[in-house]
């Protein structure tokens, strides 16, 4: 192993990593003020995905008007199915919302067929992102740096607005105490829908940077909203900051573990034997971390600050 892979893993790690919290910061927000579950936020960033796609390809290549598509329009799909079909469920118990929204991305991965059909979407990497940036004498490509400096910026500027507008005020509030947020005359109805409206956004942003990287197809959410699960269990549920450094964390043992630990296991175990289990614990790093968190931080590792 030389450092130079080391760090490319690393850097790897930290991209997939900012694209979680996109994802974590919005669904976090969601579970700890509204105290509902959602699981189709993997819909959103798929939908923000095909969004950006649909535009890039029909503008000729501007990453610009992908961007106009991307996050204003899942910001309003967002909208829309939570007054639609999410609004009356808050009152209901956690298996009535878990079914609905699972309803939900049974719907959104047909309509994407319907619409763009069963076959992957392609976007391209922005032509003025396309080279790459030399850091510490590593050559790492442009878009993936991109992605983690878009994702610190979001994490700064969500910092701004939860500590210090009266929005944030609001919203740091209702992660705490939700009732005495009501009791005391805020209107809880309209806070709930810009709390899904901004997770919305943002999960359309993760689908926007994450379009030119991967394959744009039908349940390309699910596997993420995994991830991203494990990211707000990890860090503390309702907690932004827990949604930031769980991401991070989650993202650099899953790739780190992905690229090394195989070949770790190969200087104790025989090759045929590491070659065999390699792959499937390193698949399983993420979760077993969670389960010690669990064990011994029940709360999550950064939870909610009261007071």
């Amino acid at each position: 192993m030389t450092t130079g892979l080391f760090l490319t893993q690393l850097l790897n790690g930290l991209q997939l990593g900012v694209l979680l919290f996109l994802l974590a910061s919005g669904l976090t927000l969601v579970f700890g003020i509204m105290n509902f579950v959602n699981l189709s936020h993997g819909s959103l960033y798929m939908m923000g995905a095909y969004f950006a796609a649909a535009a890039y390809n029909a503008s000729d290549g501007s990453f610009a008007m992908a961007a106009l598509a991307a996050v204003p329009g899942t910001l309003l799909l967002g909208l829309l199915v939570e007054r639609v079909a999410l609004s009356g469920l808050y009152r209901r118990d956690h298996l009535d919302q878990v079914l609905a929204t699972f309803g939900l991305i049974l719907f959104f991965n047909e309509v994407v067929r319907f619409v763009w059909g069963p076959a992957s979407v392609y976007m391209n990497v922005p032509q003025a992102l396309s080279g790459t940036v030399d850091l510490f004498g590593l050559a790492y490509p442009s878009y993936r740096f991109a992605i983690i400096a878009v994702g610190l910026a979001v994490g700064a500027a969500l910092y701004l607005v939860i500590h210090r507008t009266r929005v944030g005020m609001l919203i740091r509030a209702g992660a705490s105490n939700a009732e005495m947020v009501s009791a005391l005359g805020v209107d809880i109805k309209g806070l709930n829908s810009v709390v899904f409206a901004l997770g919305a956004a943002l999960a359309g942003l993760a689908g926007l940077m994450a379009g030119p990287i991967v394959s744009v197809q039908s349940g390309m959410g699910e596997p993420i909203l995994i991830l991203t699960l494990v990211v707000i269990v990890t860090g503390g549920i309702g907690s932004i900051r827990g949604a930031f450094y769980g991401a991070l964390i989650v993202g650099i043992v899953d790739t780190v573990g992905r690229a090394f630990l195989p070949t770790l296991l190969r200087e104790f175990l025989e090759r045929s034997v590491a070659q065999a289990v390699g792959p499937a614990i390193a698949s399983m790093l993420i979760y077993l971390l969670m389960a010690v968190v669990l064990a011994l931080r029940p709360q999550g590792l950064f939870p909610v600050r009261h007071g």
